[in-house]
């Protein structure tokens, strides 16, 4: 089968920092390829450079798709004076255009020669393989898929939230229905029935799709290879058959790098004490036979010429050993740090009669010390205002809200406010001691790397800021965490992590999440949110 996508030892830096170091990959048609990597590696880049958004440093890229490419930002650049039907037309306006070709050709054919409709047949090929006929039925299937049936068509696409403007876009690309799809986190923001139907409307797709995703389950169900960017290496590890066996191939190669690496450092160690001394010993003490001095130096002289060559092919083979050294296996990123516990007891929490607008209505609720609390429901259904309200970030337009003990809060989204500062510095505000001791406390939550700390806030990934954000909620002891989809924008492993060091903590927990295996395993009272008001609901 030939191949679509080819990426030729590509490189691509941003300042000094390297990305990609002379990768090259192959994708045919068809192929529906899930991209995964630790956050800043530099998985966004990679698509982008696909899409002919980025152009690489060195190497070379090309795409064949006469039927379109479509390309999904995480965050999608809609103008904000434009409205929805502006947004769905841009979409659909390659589409419309074949189709006002095919008018204007049709009412030629009786004259046409064999130009002109070789022309129009090759054109309504594409048409019909793009599915022009249906494109407005599937705009209308895919808002309402996304849960955006009601949303105003003639509505300004800058009064639109960051939730509704992805869906939008996807909906809009999902419609379009290019042969390549190209998509950078397309599950961020939906719930579960539409979760299910994106994956539905991908998987029936008929084309290639390349989707960064940090979505496990939706991985499991749509990728047919994995392509991991490794941030160590600065290189692309493709893991055949699917997701279900990137992990153990993942775990396997990552042992026998362990394995390669402690035969290396053996290695080094035996022939570095073979060449400081430990051969020299064998010449030393000999007896003397029959008192003949003479032969005695002579065989001594040979057993210290033999000794001597042993010697110099240890330091041989030491020194090619150390001008190609096996790599340290880096240590992964780990969640290890839990935040501090404090002694508040009782009700943390407390709301009633709580009305924030038409987006939230609670009678009475309230959280407990050591309770653990998972809220769901659809797009928009008020469960960020109610982690904002019991946060204190939202005021309710009335209501009481009592509140005890320290809280921790994790938004959603998290805002860049100085873009120039370093990372470390961002970090430290508002926290006690020495740039080296807080230096230290953000390495030993695991999230970041030295290298790191004077990167610039504004350059952090998504998933980099959102790292920060849960260092600087860690450095902070607290009695309740609030945590709103604390595993967006994570890479895979970091997830399990946090999954393992949440389900370890024994302070009071509220949590907003759309991640499917995370609820699944969650331990706690489960409320959806219904008509903005929160609901418990069987486990």
């Amino acid at each position: 089968m030939p191949t679509q996508i080819s990426l030729h030892d590509v490189t691509k830096s941003y300042a000094d920092r390297l990305l990609l170091d002379g990768v090259s990959l192959s994708i045919r048609p068809g192929d529906r390829v899930g991209i995964v990597g630790e956050n800043g590696a530099g998985k966004s880049t990679l698509l982008r450079i696909i899409a002919g958004i980025e152009q690489p440093d060195e190497g070379r890229t090309s795409l064949s798709a006469d039927g379109g490419v479509g390309y999904l930002g995480q965050t999608p650049d809609l103008p904000p004076d434009h409205t929805v039907r502006d947004a769905i037309d841009a979409a659909l306006a390659e589409l419309r255009a074949i189709e006002r070709r095919l008018r204007a050709l049709e009412s030629g054919l009786g004259s046409a020669g064999t130009r002109g409709l070789d022309e129009y047949g090759d054109l309504l090929t594409l048409f019909e393989l793009r599915g022009g006929y249906e494109a407005d039925a599937r705009v209308a299937k895919a808002l309402h898929g996304l849960g955006l049936e009601e949303l105003d068509h003639d509505r300004r696409l800058g009064s639109l939230s960051g939730g509704e403007q992805a869906r939008l876009g996807l909906a809009c690309l999902i419609a379009a229905s290019p042969e390549v799809m190209l998509l950078d986190e397309p599950t961020n923001h939906l719930d579960a029935t539409a979760l299910d139907w994106l994956e539905d409307a991908l998987l029936a797709h008929r084309g290639t799709v390349l989707a960064v995703s940090h979505d496990r389950l939706f991985l499991q169900r749509i990728a047919t290879t994995i392509v991991e960017v490794d941030a160590d290496r600065r290189g692309l590890v493709r893991y055949g058959d699917g997701y279900g066996t990137f992990i153990a191939t993942k775990a396997a190669a990552r042992r026998r790098w362990e394995q390669d690496y402690a035969r290396w450092c053996d290695e080094i160690d035996r022939l570095t004490a073979y060449a400081a001394g430990t051969a020299h010993g064998v010449a030393q003490g000999r007896l003397m036979k029959d008192n003949n001095k003479m032969a005695y130096d002579r065989d001594g002289g040979r057993v210290q010429a033999s000794v001597s060559s042993r010697v110099r092919n240890a330091q041989e083979r030491l020194r090619r050993l150390r001008e190609e050294p096996v790599p340290r296996p880096p240590e992964p990123l780990r969640f290890r740090a839990a935040p501090g516990v404090g002694e508040a007891e009782g009700t943390l929490v407390q709301l009633d009669g709580v009305r924030v607008g038409a987006r939230l209505a609670v009678d009475s609720f309230t959280v407990g010390a050591g309770e653990r609390l998972l809220v769901h429901g659809a797009n928009g259904a008020g469960k960020s205002t109610l982690l904002r309200v019991l946060a204190g970030v939202t005021e309710p337009d009335r209501g009481t809200v009592v509140r005890r003990g320290r809280i921790g809060f994790l938004a959603q989204e998290i805002p860049v406010s100085r873009p120039a500062e370093p990372l470390l510095t961002t970090f430290s505000r508002g926290l006690t001691g020495d740039a080296e001791e807080l230096a230290g406390l953000l390495l030993s939550f695991g999230l970041f790397r030295e290298r790191d700390l004077r990167v610039p806030v504004g350059a952090l990934s998504a998933g980099q800021r959102r790292r920060l954000a849960l260092a600087r909620l860690l450095s902070r002891p607290a009695d309740l965490l609030l945590l709103d989809e604390p595993t967006n924008h994570l890479a895979l492993a970091l997830v399990e992590e946090l999954e393992e060091a949440l389900a370890a903590w024994p302070g009071a927990l509220v949590v907003v999440s759309h991640d499917r295996l995370l609820r699944r395993r969650f331990a706690g009272r489960p409320y959806e949110i219904r008509d903005g008001r929160p609901v418990l609901v069987p486990c």
